[in-house]
């Protein structure tokens, strides 16, 4: 397996923490960032470096904050001017908001998909002109199950997560003549520190008007704490696993949505649309788009 160069964001913790010290350790060079690196952060940046450097691989810890242009900019002209390329961007930096849909305000609806979407379009924009330098790329969007499929109390998380599904394809098609590669993975639930960092509905009033409806989300996370908990807790070293494997996998030949975890029927939903979405695109006569164009590939 050819050795890349991998840019992951949220990598304090959670998914994005398992997945920077798993590629380090099979011989990528990683940049795993984070948010505030001189701050609150500053224990687990020490922490995965000194790590690094008791494994010896290269793991290297950058600040991005993907709520902040000025800064995603940065990190990745860091990269690039350390190394010269980047090959893998992974969008893993996500926000969880959870409960009565109606308590939240429309300043929490914009910070959530601030994070969770417009985040993923700050990074992209900083990646792509490199990527398109080079005519390769790969990038990993981490999405969701409920990306697919609707849990009650999780709506805004959920439309967040849907926007994702929508943006990763558009931007899969319109760089496939590029050269550039388009993954979208979707995890099911696991114990990681999402569940535990989410914000709640701040409009108390409103959610009080549910009555004992207000009460359905704490006993879902509860439920969710159950099966989240040992000794059969899912690992989240399945989804580090699953990213590893679709970078080692040749250009071209990866799936565009990986399903990771308890599936709630998500696999059949994406096997139905993915139909559908051929459909659409054999009717405007776009369906190459759907190919990754190799730089170099001769046609047979």
């Amino acid at each position: 397996m050819n050795k890349q160069i991998v840019l992951i964001t949220g990598a304090s913790s959670g998914f994005g923490r398992v997945t920077a010290e798993t590629l380090a350790q099979h011989g990528h060079t990683v940049y795993a960032t984070v948010r505030d690196l001189t701050g609150k952060n500053q224990p687990v940046a020490g922490e995965l470096q000194r790590a690094s450097q008791a494994e010896h691989t290269r793991l290297h810890v950058i600040e991005l904050d993907v709520t902040d242009t000025v800064s995603v900019e940065r990190a990745v002209q860091t990269v690039v001017s350390e190394i010269g390329r980047l090959d893998v961007l992974i969008n893993n930096a996500g926000s969880f908001y959870g409960g009565i849909t109606e308590g939240f305000t429309p300043e929490q609806a914009m910070e959530q998909f601030d994070v969770n979407v417009i985040g993923i379009l700050r990074t992209l924009r900083a990646a792509l002109p490199q990527f398109r330098r080079q005519g390769s790329g790969l990038i990993i969007n981490i999405g969701s199950i409920v990306g697919r499929i609707t849990f009650p109390f999780f709506g805004l998380y959920g439309a967040t997560k849907y926007a994702l599904e929508a943006l990763t394809e558009g931007y899969r098609y319109e760089l496939s003549q590029l050269g550039i590669d388009v993954a979208l993975l979707q995890p099911s639930a696991y114990p990681t520190a999402l569940f535990a960092k989410m914000q709640g509905p701040t409009d108390a009033r409103r959610v009080g008007e549910y009555g004992d409806v207000a009460n359905l989300p704490s006993a879902i996370l509860e439920q969710f704490g159950k099966l989240l908990s040992p000794p059969n807790a899912p690992n989240p070293q399945e989804v580090a696993d699953a990213i590893r494997d679709l970078i080692a996998q040749p250009a071209g030949s990866r799936p565009f949505r990986t399903v990771v975890g308890p599936d709630f029927g998500v696999k059949t939903v994406n096997a139905q649309t993915a139909l559908m979405q051929a459909a659409v695109l054999n009717g405007l006569g776009l369906g190459y788009l759907d190919t990754l164009k190799i730089p170099g590939l001769a046609k047979i």
